[in-house]
């Protein structure tokens, strides 16, 4: 039987709990005040605490927050006279499984209890997945490559082999794959560990800009650069220069970058005085820059000056025996950031986030952890708490033939359906990937007497 501690300075109040939680089989133990609360914590161990939260002496805020200290997992509910937004809050951020306020709803309340002990019989079902080394202050620490794929294995050996050395590095992967930590693994593991690590995204920079923070430029050089300034090669020194989405890079600026690279050498912009460049450069992208070559929009001489060693990065959904590894890394990683205590994961929720899609990668995976983090009442990452874009879910038409339309009309019919269903009928989000407006989003669904289902 479950024991459940009431602390509550009302007699009518603990009473009408008592009532209420006797009649569904748990065993009820009362105190008065805060600090009575509290010693029966320490002696009589409940299964659960429902506290006021206006008492004499500490109230039921102090209690919860004692009580956290003593057993993080001890779920907590607290109890009102009145609705108070602060106070809610108050008692979320400390670690309460509810807040719910007088006067008591039997109803409620037994469902609000049975959900905190069944919180606490998972979790006490499950060991747990995270540990608790932080030991390490390293630059690496949150920089862990997660992994036991053979194509992530082979990624881990080619990182100890090209941070040995100062040779051009190009990351090619889907958004969200990870290609920055990639960068920085490199730099922080190998021979640039005790250099400077600079950061340039090439798709956020005009041309003007990107030139200035790549080469810096001398007072005067433009309108409003009022003092000299450093550029990123320069700021690298000896370390490395991490040129993100550098396929955006524009064609005359590429020209300068292949300069800097074969030359070792550049000028700051509007100077002449010609400094070193030192630095190796590991460049990221996410498009096919084979193709930008054939289409003109890229440089096939910087592409290969870039290239001297490649890492190929896996999409996800080619590597979902990863998924349990990578949940456990972030949740370390996150429990440490946002002070949870987030350490075990329910039963289905790895075979859960093995069926989705994953189209934005590690970095969507990583999300929504967090999410789930954030609103986990307990210790344990379960299902409810985990969204996923339910666009990517749907079963794609697969070894299934369009139907055999004779007409465009039957075409385009067919074809606006099909994006419907896919967005669960979202109008708004179909005429974004249709690339037509709603009005004529409508027009088209009355045109073809088109319904959901």
């Amino acid at each position: 039987m479950e024991k459940i501690l009431i602390i509550d300075d009302n007699k009518l109040i603990c009473k009408t709990l008592r009532d209420i939680l006797s009649k569904v089989g748990y065993k009820t133990i009362e105190a008065e005040d805060g600090e009575a609360g509290l010693l029966l914590v320490r002696s009589e161990h409940p299964d659960l605490v429902i506290t006021d939260f206006q008492m004499p002496g500490i109230d039921g805020l102090e209690v919860l927050a004692e009580i956290r200290k003593l057993n993080i997992a001890l779920p907590v509910i607290l109890l009102t006279a009145f609705g108070d937004v602060v106070l809610t809050i108050k008692s979320i951020q400390l670690g309460a499984f509810d807040f719910l306020e007088k006067p008591i709803d039997p109803i409620q309340l037994k469902s609000t209890v049975q959900l905190a002990l069944n919180s606490v019989r998972v979790s006490n079902s499950l060991n747990e997945v995270t540990h608790q080394d932080v030991s390490s202050e390293s630059m690496l620490e949150d920089n862990i490559l997660v992994g036991k794929t053979s194509q992530m294995k082979e990624i881990f050996k080619n990182i100890g082999r090209i941070s040995l050395n100062k040779v051009n590095i190009l990351i090619q992967g889907d958004t969200g794959t990870g290609k920055e930590l990639i960068a920085r693994l490199i730099h922080y593991s190998g021979i640039t560990n005790n250099q400077p690590l600079v950061i340039v995204n090439c798709s956020a920079l005009t041309e003007t800009l990107l030139e200035s923070e790549l080469f810096g430029h001398v007072k005067g050089s433009f309108t409003g650069s009022v003092r000299d300034k450093k550029g990123k090669f320069e700021l690298a020194g000896e370390g490395s220069v991490f040129l993100d989405e550098v396929s955006e890079i524009s064609l005359n600026t590429q020209v300068k970058l292949l300069r800097v690279i074969q030359e070792l050498e550049f000028e700051r912009v509007g100077g002449e005085e010609v400094m070193p460049m030192n630095a190796r450069i590991i460049a990221a992208t996410n498009k096919n820059l084979e193709a930008l070559i054939k289409e003109g929009k890229f440089r096939e001489d910087l592409y290969y000056r870039l290239k001297v060693f490649t890492i190929d990065l896996p999409p996800l959904r080619d590597r979902k025996d990863d998924i349990r590894d990578l949940v456990i890394h972030f949740l370390n990683k996150l429990n440490k950031r946002f002070n949870k205590n987030v350490v075990k994961i329910g039963d289905g929720v790895v075979e859960m986030l093995k069926a989705h899609d994953w189209l934005g990668n590690v970095r969507e995976l990583e999300n929504t952890i967090l999410q789930a983090i954030i609103m986990s009442k307990s210790d344990v990452l379960e299902k409810e708490y985990i969204t996923l874009n339910s666009r990517q879910n749907k079963v794609v038409e697969t070894k299934q033939e369009i139907p055999n339309y004779r007409s465009m009309a039957d075409m385009e019919k067919y074809h606006i359906k099909r994006i419907l269903d896919e967005v669960n009928w979202n109008k708004l989000e179909a005429s974004h990937i249709l690339d037509i407006t709603r009005p004529t989003l409508n027009a088209k669904i009355e045109k073809y007497n088109l319904v959901r289902g």
